[in-house]
């Protein structure tokens, strides 16, 4: 066995309890389905997807009944690093000797894109919640690609919007220098400069950075009301901390985070979050259904609260398990149709469309973390600012340059 698939047999046993009783009944007469998350399991996105994610997986096979096709359901879970070529091998290895019928997650989006070639080279349906890009469905879009949760032109165009037309009329980004802090970058300014603001520089910072203060230094010099921090994870954490540090929101500079996460704030703490503004599709107590997911998924992660990408990859498993059972096979090209021709139903979306490109077109939220002496619980850190329609919240299809749109 290589290093690659031992470490992806420990990673994915190593976090199944549900996914345990399906391989010991793989064991004795069907061959199981197999779902692959390629996933950030030790970096800058491990809380905001991870083992999490694992957990949501798991919910969504238990919720369906444990097997589909008369076939057990197995998970396999392995670090992807946040690296292309680490991704791409994990990829073909399950495909090729694992025989892993859908690959699912992807954490960074430049991971996520190797991934997504390789999917379309093998015709294997490709399952993207961790990935952000919005190429996704762009230039870089596939037959087998449904993206879901979230993507870089609605978080841009959410909270870029918003704020621009909020007074914030110039601002200056602090960027991810790989493919999600690019497309997240680049889609921002479009949403600004279309609001009618302008864009005063940009400086870009490697993944994983830990001292931002000489990127804050410069933005502040740029006189911008805006700072937006076109990055996620532990990276967009710092950036925040280290700007609460700095004073900068003390001097009337608005601190813009673009792709926030609930786990930021509790990592952060709301007292230093307060006054964020942040577009996200999903939040745990929009209704009683997502209450109760939240509370059964939280009890598996030792008392956390799910976010977005965890509550995705229960979206993704699930509609793609329905399509597996309508089709009647997993082969990819049969069970994409279904996905595309039927409606996303789950305990966050209603009738919610797939698009030809393969956007997933939820409703999209603004949200702001309020002060801690609004708080009525201890996972209480937002309210609502505006609900956004898909319409409104997406990229237009013909605006995506999508290979396989005809025009």
């Amino acid at each position: 066995m290589s290093r690659l698939s031992r470490r992806t047999v420990l990673a994915g046993l190593s976090a199944a309890p549900l996914a345990m009783p399906a391989l010991v009944r793989a064991q004795s007469t069907s061959k199981p389905v197999k779902i692959g998350l390629l996933s950030d399991l030790g970096g800058p996105y491990r809380d905001v997807g991870g083992i999490g994610n694992h957990v949501a997986t798991e919910l969504a096979i238990a919720d369906f009944g444990g097997s589909v096709l008369d076939r057990p359901i197995q998970i396999l879970q392995a670090d992807d690093q946040n690296k292309p070529d680490v991704s791409t091998s994990l990829a073909r290895e399950w495909i090729d000797a694992e025989g892993v019928d859908v690959l699912a997650d992807g954490a960074a989006s430049s991971s996520g894109l190797a991934v997504q070639q390789v999917c379309r080279e093998k015709k294997r349906i490709y399952l993207i919640t961790g990935p952000a890009t919005s190429d996704m469905t762009g230039k870089q879009c596939s037959p087998y690609g449904i993206h879901f949760s979230y993507d870089t032109f609605a978080l841009a165009h959410g909270t870029g919007t918003a704020l621009t037309k909020a007074g914030g009329d110039s601002w200056f980004f602090i960027t991810a220098d790989y493919a999600f802090g690019y497309a997240l970058e680049r889609d921002s300014m479009d949403a600004v400069k279309a609001a009618g603001g302008k864009v005063l520089g940009a400086v870009r910072a490697p993944l994983g950075t830990a001292d931002f203060s000489s990127y804050l230094v410069q933005a502040q010099a740029s006189g911008a009301k805006v700072i937006g921090f076109a990055n996620a994870g532990t990276d967009t954490q710092n950036c925040i901390k280290q700007a609460a540090e700095f004073g900068l929101a003390h001097g009337g500079t608005k601190m813009a985070t673009l792709l926030m996460q609930i786990s930021d704030v509790n990592s952060l703490g709301q007292n230093v979050c307060e006054g964020l503004a942040y577009t996200d599709s999903f939040y745990w107590d929009m209704t009683d259904k997502t209450r109760a997911w939240s509370k059964r998924w939280s009890d598996r992660m030792n008392g956390m609260v799910p976010g977005l990408l965890h509550a995705g990859s229960y979206c993704a498993t699930t509609h793609w398990l329905k399509a597996v059972k309508a089709a009647g096979t997993t082969d990819a090209e049969a069970v994409v149709a279904k996905m595309k021709a039927t409606p996303v139903n789950d305990f966050y979306n209603t009738d919610v469309k797939i698009r030809e490109d393969g956007r997933v077109m939820h409703q999209m939220y603004l949200w702001q973390v309020k002060p801690v002496a609004e708080a009525k619980s201890k996972y209480d850190f937002c309210k609502p600012l505006a609900t956004i329609a898909p319409a409104d919240a997406w990229r237009p299809l013909a605006d995506g340059a999508c290979p396989l749109i005809k025009v």
